[in-house]
C-alpha cells in the first residue's frame, strides 16, 4: 500500500508500507483456555432452565396461597352491606358501578348482553326520556300518574294559567298602609306611619 504525501515544495512523497505477512512469531498464539465456548453455553442454557423452573414454581405457590387464604376467609357478617347496597343512590354518575345494569333492565334484558358504552347508555335515556314525554309518567305498576307533555300544554292554553289582577294587589297594599318598593330602595318597604 503506498500513501502519498506532499511536501511544501508541492511534490509528492511517497511512502510504502513493507509486507509482513511472511514474520511468524511461534510463542504469540491463540490461547484457547481462556474461553471455553461449550461450557459457557451450557451456563446459560442451565440458567434458562432453571429461570423457568423458578417462574413455575412461584407461579405455584401463590395459586396454593390465594386458595388457602380463600378457604381461611370468614363469611361476611350479618349486617355487612351487599354489593349493591353500597352503591351510591340514584342518580348515579354514568360510569358508576350499577349505572347500566339498572339501566338495561329497564330497556329490556340483562346487563351482560348490552354493551357498556357511554353513547349507548345515553341513546338509552333519550328513547326512555323521550317515551316518558309522549306517553307521560307513571307508576312502577305502570299506570300513569299524570299527562303527556304535548297534551298538558294544549290543557293549560284551553284552561289558561291563574293570576291576579294588578288592580287588586295595588288597592290591597295601599288599604293595607304598605308602600311598594322602588329601585331607590333597594327591595325594602316601610309601613306608611311608621317611617
Amino acid at each position: 500500500m503506498s500513501e502519498k504525501k506532499h511536501k511544501g515544495d508541492g511534490h509528492p512523497h511517497v511512502t510504502e508500507t513493507p509486507d509482513v505477512s511472511h514474520i511468524k512469531n511461534v510463542n504469540v498464539t491463540h490461547e484457547v483456555s481462556d474461553v471455553n465456548v461449550p461450557a459457557l453455553l451450557k451456563f446459560v442454557g442451565a440458567l434458562t432452565v432453571m429461570t423457568i423452573a423458578v417462574y413455575f414454581l412461584m407461579w405455584g405457590l401463590f395459586r396454593f396461597f390465594n386458595t388457602q387464604l380463600t378457604q381461611q376467609e370468614a363469611p361476611p357478617g350479618p349486617m355487612a352491606l351487599s354489593e349493591s347496597e353500597r352503591r351510591p343512590p340514584e342518580p348515579r354518575l354514568q360510569g358508576a358501578p350499577g349505572f347500566a345494569e339498572e339501566l338495561a333492565k329497564s330497556a329490556g334484558g340483562s346487563s351482560e348482553d348490552k354493551p357498556k358504552d357511554p353513547l349507548w347508555e345515553i341513546r338509552v335515556l333519550r328513547q326512555q326520556w323521550e317515551k316518558q314525554l309522549a306517553e307521560g309518567p307513571k307508576d312502577s305498576s305502570g299506570n300513569p300518574v299524570g299527562l303527556p307533555i304535548n297534551e298538558a300544554m294544549k290543557k293549560v292554553l284551553e284552561q289558561g294559567l291563574p293570576s291576579r289582577s294588578q288592580q287588586g294587589s295595588v288597592q290591597q297594599t295601599a288599604e293595607q298602609g304598605i308602600s311598594t318598593p322602588t329601585a331607590a330602595s333597594s327591595g325594602r318597604v316601610s309601613m306608611k306611619g311608621k317611617q
